[in-house]
């Protein structure tokens, strides 16, 4: 039986070596899965770059209207165009994301607590798989609170929506959450990020963080890193190279886009960092040229 005890730190990452069993498929992991899941993947990295540009716009399922969401239908058609990949909520995407669109859809499909409490990790899967293929979803996302009070409901929640998703061939999108109380070191996102690859997440969300490299190397599948709280779009664009850099798959960014003084603008540079290669200081230079 497994414990902790005598476990010892893991130090060889070979961050240097590209993953190993990806044969002539452009998603990382997924080169066994079959002709509809790799459809869907598709959709959400570009087969081009075998990056994704994530537009989130989810906040409201707990927050309400926030700042710079106050009208998802007036947002949303300007940003679109420039997004890989669109992550709502159900009632946010049929109000609001006009079907011509034609846009790959993470579907937010977990939910429980509201900014009224103070313990956010009681989340379940609330959204039926039924629904999920009636959205034509690319994926399902299941936050997950690894290491707090939720641990077990939202691991639960999120082995559930792995196996409903593989009956119909639908990834599962596993987010990893960070509360007040919670860590943000490498070595909880290297223990985070494993554990929802290993339950058999297709993708996770994750946080940025030190030594990042060792994080992208020892997860077996595409990691898409969160924008997190508003930054100066100059230290918003440096986020999203150092993670590219790292070995990130692509960035799923919500307030840093729509918070921004000029939101089309600021995706545009996104997209030239996570697609085209620019450094942040070029992605920035870009930025200014658009604003200016």
């Amino acid at each position: 039986m497994a414990d902790t005890q005598g476990n010892k730190n893991a130090k060889d990452f070979s961050e240097s070596v590209p993953f190993a069993n990806n044969g002539n498929y452009h998603v990382k992991g997924a080169n066994h899965y079959d002709w509809g899941m790799k459809d869907r993947l598709s959709r959400i990295f570009n087969p081009d770059t075998g990056k994704t540009v994530m537009l989130a716009f989810d906040h409201g399922y707990f927050m309400g209207p926030t700042s710079g969401l106050e009208r998802l239908d007036l947002l949303i058609p300007r940003l679109a165009n420039y997004a890989d990949c669109l992550m709502g909520t159900r009632g946010a995407i049929r109000s609001s994301v006009p079907p011509t669109f034609n846009k790959a859809i993470a579907l937010r499909a977990s939910s429980g607590s509201s900014v009224l409490q103070d313990d956010l990790s009681h989340e379940s899967m609330v959204v039926d798989i039924e629904d999920a293929i009636k959205l034509n979803a690319s994926a399902i996302a299941i936050q997950t609170f690894i290491g707090s009070d939720g641990q077990k409901e939202t691991i639960e929640e999120l082995n559930r929506a792995v196996n409903l998703g593989s009956r119909y061939s639908i990834p599962t999108l596993g987010v990893v959450a960070v509360g007040k109380q919670m860590e943000r070191t490498t070595s909880f996102f290297l223990l985070a990020t494993r554990m929802l690859a290993e339950f058999g997440a297709q993708i996770v969300k994750t946080y940025y963080c030190e030594e990042f490299e060792k994080v992208a190397s020892a997860c077996p599948v595409p990691l898409v890193v969160a924008g997190g709280k508003k930054l100066p779009e100059k230290d918003a664009l440096t986020l999203a190279y150092n993670s590219i850099q790292g070995g990130a798959a692509g960035v799923d960014m919500g307030r840093n886009i729509f918070q921004s003084e000029y939101p089309e603008e600021m995706i545009q540079a996104v997209g030239k960092v996570v697609h085209e290669r620019f450094t942040d200081k070029e992605a920035f230079e870009f930025y200014q040229h658009l604003t200016n």
